[in-house]
């Protein structure tokens, strides 16, 4: 079992988790520059706009990526231009609607007292529009398994943005309103790349049927709930600290979070390749199989991040220094990614429990639980900035929304198939301690 897994992680899961790398690598060099270029305030409020783009984007990527995927993958190749074309008529249309919501907001903007939503007001309709084919092309070769692919579209898109935000460092023309041009003009090119190369899929419009319209709208309408009220975690924090603490505030804690991102790379990687494979063996009606392929990925994923999280405690005053420069030394940063460091662990579970709800056709039950871990969540940070006055309140709050989310997703899956919390451990061990000992045995045969 562990060399059957070793051999998957050595193609498309390895594939999967060098793009996220590769891509979370040139991120983090954009974040060091911009860090270094801006001043505290503006970089809180660069967190604020990106955040909040992200999530109004999710009304679009939420309603269409998890269902698209499900109904494209497997399919024929009729099967498959109808669910493109369906898809480009349901992204349109919300793409269109938010744009004429953004319309009236955009007039409204001088009337608005803080710069960061000013910002976001005056800027969202023309990238969301921007965005709209390059979104398309990422669930395209995402159901396909083309990891390659869309290594290439998050390359261009992030390398783009990124040699725009050094040339702006070096001619020191960095500014907050030049950045948000540089992150259009990105989203620009990667849409025209992405069109050029075919993989959008634009030509599949005429495809599209009122029965696939209907399919994917009536799956979409949960997911997109379920993935809303999931990023609506770290953009309401992001809005309580920005309105309560301020910009400052923010970027300090943002920075602490941001290298929360050692631990995202593996949870997406895995479940952007662990999705197609559980969807196989649900679709065979096989319910043992379902939970032991979760147990397998959870399991083996919490096993591995122990050394990952041991380490980012002890070196994370190494890691702000790095990042974010001298500036941010003495602040709460390094503290912050302790504090999210410490629960940490429970992230697989809950990403994979989640992820195999969905998988079973119980989005609502996602749903359901993340609108209450949203609300735990909420109420939880404005308490804990009542009692600290500062972001340590935020963080130390993060442990309640996740424990309620991997308790509602075991008691979820549970009702599917019974299982325990300790076999998903155990189950992990083993798998890390095949794929160790395959490791020893081939370097000890040379």
């Amino acid at each position: 079992m562990g060399f059957e897994l070793l051999q998957k992680v050595q193609n498309k899961h390895f594939l999967s988790l060098a793009g996220n790398g590769i891509m979370s690598v040139l991120g983090m060099l954009n974040m060091i520059i911009l860090y270094r270029t801006l001043s505290v305030a503006s970089i809180g409020m660069w967190v604020f706009f990106l955040s909040v783009l992200l999530l109004v984007d999710t009304f679009r990527s939420g309603f269409i990526t998890t269902a698209f995927i499900k109904f494209y993958a497997g399919a024929t190749p009729e099967r498959k231009a109808e669910v493109v074309g369906s898809t480009w008529f349901i992204a349109g249309a919300i793409t269109a609607i938010l744009v004429v919501l953004n319309v009236p907001a955009y007039f409204f903007s001088p009337y608005l007292e803080n710069p960061s939503l000013i910002l976001f007001v005056e800027w969202f309709g023309v990238i969301y529009v921007a965005s709209l084919p390059y979104f398309i092309a990422t669930c395209v070769v995402q159901a396909e398994q083309r990891f390659d692919h869309l290594l290439y579209i998050r390359f261009v898109n992030q390398g783009v943005f990124i040699l725009l935000v050094i040339i702006m460092a070096v001619t020191k023309t960095a500014s907050l309103q030049n950045i948000i041009y540089a992150y259009l003009t990105a989203a620009i090119a990667t849409s025209l790349f992405s069109i050029f190369m075919g993989w959008s899929r634009i030509a599949a419009f005429g495809s599209r049927t009122k029965a696939g319209i209907s399919e994917l709208f009536h799956f979409g309408k949960y997911s997109v709930g379920t993935t809303l009220s999931s990023n609506l975690f770290g953009t309401s924090n992001t809005m309580i600290i920005n309105f309560t603490l301020g910009p400052a505030a923010l970027a300090v804690y943002n920075l602490g979070q941001r290298l929360m991102e050692i631990i995202e790379i593996p949870l997406r990687s895995f479940a952007a390749t662990g999705m197609p494979e559980l969807s196989a063996a649900y679709n065979a009606g096989n319910k043992e199989r379902v939970i032991e392929i979760m147990k397998r990925y959870t399991g083996l994923l919490t096993c591995a991040l122990v050394p990952v999280c041991i380490g980012a405690l002890l070196l994370a005053d190494v890691a702000i220094g790095i990042i974010g420069g001298k500036k941010y030394m003495d602040t709460e940063a390094a503290n912050i990614m302790r504090l999210f460091m410490t629960f940490a662990l429970l992230y697989p579970m809950d990403r994979f429990f989640a992820l195999t709800l969905d998988v079973i056709h119980q989005p609502k039950i996602n749903f359901i639980k993340v609108v209450v871990m949203l609300i735990a969540s909420v109420c939880s940070s404005f308490l804990g900035i009542a009692i600290t006055h500062n972001v340590y309140g935020v963080a130390i709050a993060g442990i309640i929304p996740t424990l309620i989310g991997v308790g509602v997703g075991y008691w979820g899956l549970n009702r599917f198939h019974p299982f325990s919390i300790g076999s998903v451990i155990t189950t992990g061990y083993a798998e890390a301690a095949g794929i160790v000992k395959t490791y020893w045995l081939k370097f000890a045969a040379r």
